[in-house]
């Protein structure tokens, strides 16, 4: 498998800074596909400046019809000398939470050796993601309480204090109603599952896990930060929403999937400019004088380096990112 280059971070970086700008314009304003376009079409308009041969392998909006970078399309630059490369990527994660002016709405992607990465036609996947002290001890072949009691001794924690955060989905009714008859702490969120499964590897989050059924595009990013991260996630692809008519079919849904099913290998990057004020990076910020101001983290599995970038952006010498 062809190993990515350290520098090539900074470039991804850049992809998902201009898609945050594009997408936090519409923060608030109650258009969620607007919000989505604008990202995507900074994202395209970015990626034509990288020098990679990339193929989107995950991408997001054929699910609910929004606009989107689509699955085969081609990537970059795609010069005689660059590697090529599996995107797996979401322009704007959490699009209601940016229309509607919410927290955790990020712009973010995985960018792994071809082949790498994780790839279905089914939309969603039910998930348990944790830190590194309890990654060993999960099991989605087993009930929800022994997974509870285990990352609870993992972590050398009574149950009572074991914190378990879920989407608020009636969906998830029953791990909710499950999760109080043991005890356990509960934190819902409304958006966001890329974000929720790397709270557990933030050990001042707050989180100890996560669990739920969420899409299958956001799990593969998220597998790709817990790489990097060192936690551990398990995964398997559910039915929810099919219809005779869905594709995936052909999928084998009791198969549970390990963090290496997902991304192979450590030579895997992830990147994640915030949109609007998250747990893991803060929101863009539009100042005087058309300065605006970016924080993203990226992550690189090979090393499991961690960067926090702080960058502050002269729209006025960036004439064409001005579009909405």
């Amino acid at each position: 498998m062809n190993r990515i280059g350290r520098d090539l971070g900074l470039n991804l970086a850049r992809v998902t800074e201009v898609a945050a700008i594009e997408s936090a314009k519409w923060l608030g304003r109650g258009n969620k596909n607007a919000a989505d376009q604008a990202a995507v079409n900074g994202m395209r308009r970015m990626f034509d400046t990288v020098d990679i041969d990339g193929t989107v392998v995950i991408g997001e909006g054929e699910k609910d019809e929004a606009p989107m970078l689509y699955i085969g399309e081609q990537i970059g630059q795609a010069s005689e000398d660059a590697v090529a490369v599996d995107i797996a990527v979401d322009p704007l994660d959490g699009t209601t939470s940016t229309a509607k002016g919410l927290a955790n709405a990020i712009s973010v992607m995985a960018v792994a050796p071809k082949g790498a990465l994780f790839h279905t036609d089914v939309f969603y996947m039910e998930k348990i993601a944790v830190g590194p002290k309890a990654k060993d001890v999960i099991d989605l072949s087993k009930p929800l309480k022994e997974n509870l009691l285990g990352v609870a001794e993992a972590l050398q924690k009574p149950i009572e204090e074991l914190t378990v955060t879920i989407q608020e989905r009636e969906r998830h009714d029953g791990y909710v109603r499950q999760c109080r008859e043991l005890g356990c702490r509960i934190k819902l969120f409304r958006d966001g599952d890329v974000g929720a499964a790397i709270s557990t590897c933030m050990e001042d989050s707050g989180i100890d896990i996560m669990i739920g059924i969420g899409g299958a595009p956001e799990g593969v990013l998220a597998a790709a930060a817990l790489k990097c991260l060192d936690g551990g996630m398990q995964a398997r692809l559910s039915r929810y929403k099919m219809t005779p008519e869905s594709k995936g079919f052909h999928e084998d849904f009791d198969k549970i999937l390990t963090l290496d099913d997902l991304v192979r290998g450590d030579s895997v990057f992830f990147v994640a400019t915030g949109v609007s004020d998250g747990d893991m990076v803060r929101g863009v910020r539009f100042l005087s004088n058309r300065i605006v101001k970016t924080h993203t983290v990226v992550m690189r599995g090979e090393t499991g380096t961690i960067r926090f970038i702080e960058a502050i952006h002269n729209m006025n010498k960036k004439p064409d990112y001005a579009q909405v």
